[in-house]
């Protein structure tokens, strides 16, 4: 840009007037373009970021842990004694190379029973008979009472367990109440593997309950008429004499 002056007449004094030489148009338009285009990328720039805070933003609040109502799989024996677990009657209850080992003795009911009580929960354990008395899982149950003549008294549902095919191994009895509720189906009672170990699971939330041994549902019972809501969990020795099963590997999720 440049200057130049004209003087003025008459005057006792020369007056100048200050003009300014503008630079040529494309010069112009060149500088407004480019004031233009940094003022855009300017404003690109300040989108992109707050585009990148926006999307930080939003995938941080999606990668957030999901609650949900079930918790982690908890062990309820710990191979080397019976911490957590009380002894109910007569019968033998030992740990016995890293398995509970029970046992007829006194040719009465025995029951090893949980400590804490449960409602709504997944079971999974390991079992294996020999001999052929029968056995089972008490589930929500309560001792309540105990009899000179065939030992405690208990109420709650229990799922069968028997060393034998076809006995009806996790069909659902109910204890001081219904008797049998739900049998096995026709699969479910060839899921069993005698003189072997064998795989229990039972989920049991509200009314629902469903059993599976070695992999196959045996039973899947929505209980119209469910009487009991909560309890222990308790292994079992029937009376009658001839029990003898070993369980492992017990663990419980709460719901």
């Amino acid at each position: 840009m440049q200057f130049f002056s004209i003087p003025l007449a008459p005057r006792k004094k020369d007056i100048k007037i200050l003009f300014f030489r503008l630079p040529p148009c494309d010069k112009v338009c060149s500088l407004v373009s480019v004031s233009i285009q940094g003022a855009l990328a300017s404003s690109r720039a300040i989108v992109n970021r707050s585009s990148l805070i926006v999307a930080a933003l939003f995938f941080g609040i999606v990668s957030l842990p999901v609650h949900t109502s079930s918790s982690a799989w908890v062990s309820l024996f710990n191979g080397r004694d019976l911490s957590g677990w009380k002894n109910n009657g007569e019968e033998k209850w030992v740990v016995d190379s890293g398995t509970i080992l029970c046992e007829s003795t006194a040719n009465k009911y025995g029951y090893l029973t949980t400590e804490k009580v449960y409602k709504n929960f997944s079971l999974r354990l390991k079992f294996r008979g020999e001999a052929l008395g029968n056995s089972g899982v008490f589930l929500r149950s309560k001792i309540t009472g105990n009899d000179p003549e065939h030992g405690p008294d208990i109420e709650g549902m229990q799922v069968e367990v028997d060393p034998s095919v076809g006995k009806h191994t996790g069909g659902l009895y109910e204890s001081g109440g219904r008797g049998w509720v739900a049998l096995p189906t026709e699969d479910g009672e060839k899921a069993l593997q005698a003189n072997d170990w064998n795989n229990l699971e039972i989920s049991a939330n509200g009314n629902h309950i469903v059993t599976r041994v070695n992999g196959k549902k045996v039973v899947d019972l929505t209980d119209p008429h469910q009487t009991f809501s909560e309890g222990v969990i308790g292994l079992q020795i029937h009376t009658g004499g001839g029990v003898k099963m070993r369980w492992k590997d017990i663990s419980i999720r709460e719901e």
